[in-house]
């Protein structure tokens, strides 16, 4: 092998280096983070931890108000996410990372895992009974077939 050539990312050769979780505030989301936080941990891999901000159509809401209330969303799992890291420094040791997205739930976590080069999708279960109809996030990126995806209750 060349010294000087880039490296290429591969994935599933070693375990994962990177487990992208899907928050978004809800008790199976919290669930998902818990779960893929002690997978990322035991196998020392990055936890890549994403809030997709969802968009809506224009004049759907009327504007700012749910920009601002998405937004809070955010900032609000950040200091959950700091608040739990800080508890838990020096007794259980994960590198992590928070990233927000803008969009659908799922074009969302599909468009963070590939931009991070993740090598599993973890999320937590839907509980919308819309779903059922139109498929859960879960679901959906069980069918892309593009990495190993836990859903956790």
């Amino acid at each position: 092998m060349n010294e000087h050539a880039p490296h290429r990312f591969e994935r599933g050769t070693d375990g994962p280096k990177v487990i992208v979780v899907g928050v978004d505030g809800s008790g199976s989301s919290l669930r998902a983070a818990a779960y893929a936080g002690g997978l990322a941990r035991r196998q020392n891999a990055l936890l890549a931890i994403v809030y997709v901000q969802p968009v809506l159509p224009a004049g759907a809401a009327l504007g700012a108000p749910v920009a601002d209330t998405t937004g809070e969303i955010a900032e609000s799992l950040v200091a959950e996410i700091r608040s739990a890291a800080e508890r838990v420094k020096g007794i259980w040791d994960v590198r992590w990372e928070f990233h927000a997205f803008h969009g659908d739930p799922f074009s969302g976590l599909v468009t963070a895992a590939d931009r991070l080069e993740a090598d599993a999708v973890v999320v937590g279960a839907s509980q919308s009974a819309g779903h059922r109809i139109v498929g859960s996030v879960a679901v959906r990126l069980v069918k892309a077939g593009r990495w190993p995806v836990t859903v956790v209750p």
